[in-house]
């Protein structure tokens, strides 16, 4: 069974349509990368996906269909995303960041919570502990305590990064995590994506427009435009694929 399957998904807003029966899987432990030209459709299929857009068709997370559920609910699944501009809150330290992505594994009651009982200390040490280790796994050891707001754009990319890991996922969707990092920013991510595929066995999906790097990491490839699969395969295969080239490079092959 794929970790998680979409069946013809379809998204409109009006008379524009969005999304037109777009089918794809991924299963447990594979990089997936979802690409195609500005417009087609790639961030759509994540907002279905994690509950924000209302999409038709089946969305199946390790067999049960999740196709309109609430944010929060697919999150306590397991599904944790990142975003291209981090949404992260710049006065909060790392740790507190990473803190709100364990929410949906908090234990406690508001009472308890309020009286500082002794099973919220506990439970706050265990949250806390969590936290650490993903710290430790991105290498943000010395930024634990610093407010984000005052880090460079790359390491708030990586800290994005680190608060989906926190919620312990079983599936990751990566929204463009490269975009503004630089060459060096770039590597450490492809260790850190490599990392999580064979470590922690984590499936992803990756929206990504560098395509080096999708050529060197991604197990499949998924080609949209204009909200239609465009190829889907191999990297080696679909990434000499033609049509690809002409839709998303903007050239084709000369005979």
């Amino acid at each position: 069974m794929a970790e998680l399957e979409i069946d013809k998904l379809t998204l409109r807003f009006g008379g524009l349509v969005v999304l037109d029966g777009v089918s794809l899987k991924v299963e447990r432990g594979e990089l997936l990368a979802l690409i195609g030209p500005n417009g087609a459709g790639k961030t759509s299929v994540f907002n279905c996906i994690s509950g924000i857009y209302p999409g038709g068709g089946a969305i199946r997370f390790r067999g049960e269909d999740i196709a309109g559920r609430k944010p929060h609910d697919i999150a306590a699944l397991g599904i944790a995303r990142t975003f291209q501009h981090g949404e992260l809150f710049p006065q909060m330290s790392v740790i507190d960041n990473l803190l709100t992505g364990r929410h949906p594994r908090i234990k406690g009651n508001p009472l308890a919570e309020m009286l500082f009982l002794p099973g919220v200390r506990r439970e706050e040490i265990r949250q806390r502990e969590a936290v650490e280790k993903i710290i430790e796994f991105v290498e943000l050891e010395r930024y634990r305590h610093t407010p984000v707001g005052g880090l460079p754009f790359g390491t708030q990319k990586i800290i994005g990064f680190a608060r989906a890991l926190a919620l312990e996922p079983a599936l990751l969707l990566l929204d463009e995590p490269s975009a503004g990092l630089n060459r060096e920013e770039r590597e450490d991510l492809a260790r850190f994506i490599l990392r999580i595929k064979h470590q922690l066995g984590i499936g992803m999906i990756w929206i990504e427009h560098d395509m080096q790097m999708v050529a060197d990491l991604a197990d499949r490839i998924h080609v949209l435009d204009y909200g239609r699969t465009l190829a889907s395969g191999p990297a080696d295969v679909v990434l000499k694929d033609e049509r690809v080239i002409a839709a998303y490079l903007g050239t084709s092959k000369q005979h």
